[in-house]
């Protein structure tokens, strides 16, 4: 029949757009699956381009509330009459063509659900409503699709307007359980035929991936959009303008692609899969049998099972998702800003790779393994390189003053040796830290903002302290911002012993530093007399014999305590024990720091007693100290022995009987 033919029989289109579907699928009650889209156009416009190309005119869609979303949604059909029915209640198939009709009159109506793919030709429909001769045409699905007995209908209708007369004037009607019975009854004729070609329907998930998987293999020609590739390598794939396909990723048709995708290095896609515009697929992320609609993010190492990824969903990285719908949810303004932040930041550096892709060659073979600038690792390098700077560049005055406090004090010159010590601490760890996988945390920025909030507060109520404070966490927040929470635990406490090599705020010091220093006092008089000197104390100085020792404020031992923290703490990390050993071993820091100095104080007074002359007194109490410290590590090692003998369990001792067999 042509379309002149078409048009002379008036035929009047209702498509049933439905409801959503509240409660049973996510993107079903964000979206109605009329909007549901089909190769980069929502499945109603498709329906309607398709039925205006056959000439229908007219077309009413019925929906329940959604009508000025459809509304909205379909620009395309300038070429139709559209009318837009919102009904407040459900009314029934036949009570849509009750109220689509709205009295006119028309030579047919034809009755067809939105969620249609690849929808029939409309010259055979009419003829087969002909061929029966009949009010009433139900159209069944082709013997070539795969369906259930119990599912044979297409939801295609065609009709005379004469069957207005069997559906109420208001209410509820369905075709199938209201309005055939009623013309049977009077005894009107209903025809069944079937579909020539097969047409595939949808109402939820599973629906919408089987019509497009159907879709898809039976080889559609698509848009002008998307054309085939005439590679080898990617069979049965349509892509678009401006895809990013990078080295190592992986498709297997059938395959949509449309324009502005990228997929990262690695990807392996494996159809049927549909790929909405601007969507970005991460590096070894795995998509199967899956539609992902526009502006979609799939992050690294992700794998998708026969999903349905909303516009704009951002899938994390290393999820693993089968049979599911992934809706949309809105990020925070933080959050968005960091994410297209990270997203320029990949193209940028993705394109500097390109272009010295050859230098990157050959310093590569000059570097070790773990350094080597791969692309997998240059994005994480660069931005390592970039933070280290600026991080360097804002805490150069702060990292001086701390330079000059090690040089000036002594109570506080151990703290040059942290930095050095954390470092040989991570080397010692590298094994076990290169396992731990690297996931940059949105989280780190957070963290940051507390530390310079501290920062702020430090320089505001000039507080040197809190300033000093802020880069430790500022290191703590950086390392969480680049290699994420699993790297972050696991290097967690070598960046709380960064903190010993801050000086402590100057009112802890005042606080602790008389009683320190009269603890000193006391302690090396109670030595000294039980030696058997006779001794007097006034204050904190010391009378023994003829001599005088003045126990100043710093040989309180704050140095001593100081720099035996550090070194319990490099034991600590150093040593295989069990963690309540450690904590034991860190809490006997104080007592045998106090001890070590009561000891120094005792010979020193002792020495000054036989000495003569300033130099070798000054040689004496200056380089006392630092042997205090062989006498502190022997401390430790016997700790770490009595430890050892009350714990450990003495090994059992067998014999061990040899026999020589006879030949």
């Amino acid at each position: 029949m042509p379309k002149e033919s078409v048009k002379k029989l008036n035929i009047k289109a209702i498509i049933l757009a439905g409801s959503r579907d509240f409660g049973r699928c996510p993107l079903a009650s964000r979206l109605p699956t009329a909007l549901w889209p089909v190769a980069g156009k929502p499945a109603l416009e498709q329906l309607l381009l398709h039925l205006s190309r056959q000439g229908i005119k007219q077309a009413t869609i019925c929906s329940n509330g959604d009508a000025s979303l459809l509304q909205d949604s379909i620009s395309c059909v300038n070429s139709m009459q559209l009318t837009f029915l919102d009904e407040p209640l459900p009314l029934g198939t036949a009570g849509c063509i009750r109220d689509a009709a709205n009295d006119d009159t028309h030579g047919l109506f034809l009755i067809m659900p939105a969620g249609l793919i690849s929808p029939p030709n409309i010259d055979m429909l009419i003829q087969a409503h002909r061929a029966g001769s009949s009010d009433l045409t139900i159209m069944l699905k082709a013997d070539s699709e795969d369906v259930a007995k119990t599912d044979r209908t297409s939801g295609i209708y065609i009709c005379e307007p004469k069957v207005l007369k069997f559906i109420p004037e208001q209410g509820y009607c369905d075709i199938k359980e209201s309005l055939i019975p009623a013309m049977l009854r009077q005894s009107r004729t209903i025809h069944v035929a079937k579909l020539s070609n097969p047409v595939w329907k949808f109402r939820d998930r599973d629906t919408y991936l089987t019509a497009i998987a159907s879709y898809l293999d039976n080889t559609p020609k698509l848009s002008a959009d998307v054309k085939v590739c005439q590679s080898s390598d990617f069979p049965l794939v349509w892509r678009g303008s401006d895809v990013n396909i990078e080295r190592g990723a992986r498709i297997f048709g059938p395959v949509v692609i449309m324009d502005g995708v990228t997929l990262s290095q690695d990807a392996l896609i494996l159809g049927p899969t549909i790929i909405g515009r601007n969507v970005n697929v991460g590096r070894d992320s795995v998509i199967i049998n899956s539609v992902l609609w526009d502006s979609a993010r799939v992050d690294k190492e992700c794998c998708l099972e026969q999903c349905v990824i909303d516009y704009n969903a951002f899938v994390p990285a290393n999820t693993t998702a089968e049979q599911k719908s992934i809706p949309f949810k809105s990020q925070g303004i933080l959050e968005a800003s960091t994410s297209r932040l990270l997203n320029i930041m990949k193209k940028l550096t993705g394109k500097l790779q390109d272009i010295f892709q050859l230098q990157l060659v050959n310093i590569n073979q000059r570097f070790p393994n773990w350094v080597k600038p791969r692309k997998r690792n240059f994005l994480l390098w660069s931005a390592t390189v970039f933070v280290l700077t600026a991080f360097f560049w804002s805490y150069w005055p702060g990292l001086v003053d701390l330079w000059s406090i090690w040089q000036r004090s002594d109570e506080y010159s151990s703290g040059l040796l942290v930095p050095f010590l954390t470092v040989y601490i991570l080397w010692s760890r590298r094994h076990e830290i290169a396992m731990c996988r690297i996931v940059p945390s949105v989280w780190g920025i957070f963290a940051f903002l507390v530390a310079q909030s501290i920062r702020i507060f430090g320089l505001f109520f000039i507080y040197g302290s809190a300033e000093r404070l802020s880069i430790v966490l500022s290191i703590a927040a950086l390392v969480l911002l680049l290699f994420g929470w699993q790297f972050f635990r696991k290097v967690a406490t070598v960046l709380l012993f960064l903190c010993l090599m801050l000086p402590w705020p100057n009112r802890v010091q005042a606080i602790v530093a008389l009683p320190l220093q009269r603890w000193a006092t006391s302690s090396s008089v109670f030595c000294l007399e039980m030696l058997g000197y006779p001794v007097v104390q006034e204050g904190n100085i010391i009378h023994i014999g003829r001599s005088t020792v003045a126990v100043a404020e710093a040989c309180n031992g704050l140095r001593m305590i100081t720099a035996f923290f550090i070194i319990s703490g490099l034991v600590v990390f150093l040593v295989q024990r069990a963690w309540w050993e450690k904590l034991i071993i860190l809490a006997s820091s104080l007592p045998i720091a106090l001890f070590c100095n009561s000891v120094r104080l005792t010979l020193t007074a002792v020495a000054f007693t036989v000495l003569n002359g300033e130099y070798w007194e000054s040689i004496f109490h200056n380089f006392g100290g630092y042997a205090m410290m062989p006498l502190a590590l022997a401390a430790v090692v016997a700790e770490l022995w009595l430890l050892t003998a009350l714990t450990m369990l003495p090994m059992k001792k067998e014999a061990i009987i040899i026999e020589r067999q006879k030949c």
